[in-house]
């Protein structure tokens, strides 16, 4: 069966940098994009960033260009959102997700779009 597992979330204090991981395991399926999702504690999930698998196209959130970066390493089936400067209020729940449907990454990332989505990692930035 296949499974997004993301890991690499923590406590970190303000000013520090995480790297989140997204593994695909199980049934080999041919994912068009993966995208990054959070959510705070009392909000909706929102959109993080996305990267297309072919053509490495990548989206970060226009609040958090600069801070986020998004890659991927396709013979892993690894995708990775490195988070630097972090601040308080990019603390939640990190989720990881993938298009097997073909919508692809392309400027925007919205959560109908991807239809696997990992179990979330959370991630808590404080002092």
């Amino acid at each position: 069966q296949l499974q997004l597992v993301e890991s690499g979330g923590g406590l970190v204090q303000p000013g520090g940098s995480l790297r989140l991981s997204c593994a695909a395991s199980g049934s080999p399926v041919d994912f068009y994009a993966y995208g990054w999702f959070r959510q705070a504690p009392g909000k909706e999930r929102e959109g993080v960033s996305c990267i297309n698998s072919s053509d490495g196209y990548t989206y970060v959130a226009d609040s958090l260009k600069g801070r986020f970066t998004i890659s991927r390493d396709n013979a892993k089936n690894t995708v990775y959102l490195q988070m630097n400067s972090l601040k308080p209020e990019d603390t939640g729940v990190y989720y990881c997700a993938a298009d097997s449907i073909g919508y692809y990454c392309s400027g925007y990332v919205r959560p109908d779009e991807y239809d696997y989505w990992g179990q979330g990692t959370q991630v808590t930035v404080s002092s």
